[in-house]
């Protein structure tokens, strides 16, 4: 056989064995892509039902709670354990928010809401701080009042037994919302979860308001101070609740440390000369960044689009908490 033949034949031969190569590995990647999606939209899903699940659990103890804590407070004569009691039903209304917008907040990006939902998690979050306020205003006025009127009847010692099951009750429900906020990365939850452990840290002054003044009844006024040092914690988690969701609405950036380490990270990839004109802003649980990045005047449209494409994977993939990458491509002259 002529040597132009086999040479012919073996560069088939490898041409074939190079396109099955090809095949394999575009199907192998494929096949990890669409897995990496399914998995992600797995994760999603279960997410989504474990805000949901833990929410639901909040609501059903809360009410359980309310009715117990209303219930002894009327028994055991205790403003203080009514006023925990009015605390509980809070955390019911804040439950309910919660409910009604995991549903809206998780919705995908439209085309009226181009940049997703978020923003109505950010809204329900300082809803949830202005329901504690108020609460916390209504039970500080009429505790004042009981203060400088007449005092009543001392409190029973039953009474004590509402914020002693809250405390216990709510703590735990503190931690599991907490730790399903900070999976999902939902600020609702979290703040929501907080709502959960101020119950249980007002739950504490009620009950030793109560103990005191029932075992010594000329100590009676301590229930009403009891009552008003509840209002006082609600109020504080109230605002501990809402600065953060105010800063996001007014629109505030990354901290300089987080705007340090995305200006590094841009740096280091091949073809950045410097990064300028960095902007950032919080949007839900993410922030969004824009920049000028420098590169050669005098390479190609294509290879300057490439570069913008490697600045936003770079910051998507090891950024603080960065959603979304807008890249200015400008020539570099220095």
């Amino acid at each position: 056989m002529p040597k132009e033949v086999r040479d012919s034949k073996y560069n088939r031969k490898e041409e074939a064995r190079f396109t099955v190569f090809l095949f394999d590995a575009a199907n192998h990647s494929l096949l990890h892509l669409f897995h990496a999606i399914f998995r992600a939209i797995v994760d999603t899903i279960k997410t989504i039902q474990q805000a949901r699940r833990i929410t639901v659990i909040g609501l059903i103890v809360n009410l359980m709670l309310s009715v117990l804590k209303f219930a002894l407070g009327i028994v055991g004569r205790s403003q203080a354990v009514v006023a925990d009691a009015v605390h509980s039903l809070s955390d019911m209304a804040t439950d309910l928010l919660v409910l009604f917008g995991i549903r809206l907040w998780s919705a995908p990006a439209d085309e009226t809401h181009p940049y997703g939902h978020q923003r109505i998690e950010t809204i329900i979050t300082l809803i949830i701080s202005i329901i504690l306020a108020s609460v916390a205003f209504g039970l500080g006025w009429a505790a004042v009042r009981r203060i400088t009127g007449p005092q009543t009847c001392p409190p029973l010692s039953i009474a004590m037994l509402g914020p002693l099951v809250s405390i216990l009750a709510k703590e735990v429900l503190f931690r599991r919302t907490r730790a399903v906020g900070k999976r999902a990365r939902s600020s609702a939850l979290i703040a929501n979860a907080w709502h959960h452990r101020s119950d249980a840290l007002s739950s504490i002054p009620a009950l030793v308001a109560v103990g005191v003044a029932s075992y010594f009844p000329k100590w009676i006024i301590l229930d009403q101070i009891g009552a008003l040092i509840v209002a006082l914690l609600i109020l504080k988690v109230a605002w501990n609740i809402a600065s953060p969701a105010l800063a996001e609405l007014s629109e505030r950036g990354a901290n300089h440390e987080e705007v340090r380490h995305i200006a590094a990270l841009v740096k280091t990839v091949p073809g950045v000369y410097a990064a300028h004109k960095i902007r950032t802003r919080w949007f839900g649980t993410g922030i969004y960044v824009d920049l000028h990045v420098q590169v050669d005047g005098t390479i190609t449209v294509d290879a300057g689009h490439q570069i913008a494409h490697q600045v936003q994977q770079k910051l998507l993939g090891e950024g603080p908490s960065v959603a979304d990458v807008v890249v200015h491509i400008e020539p570099y002259n220095g």
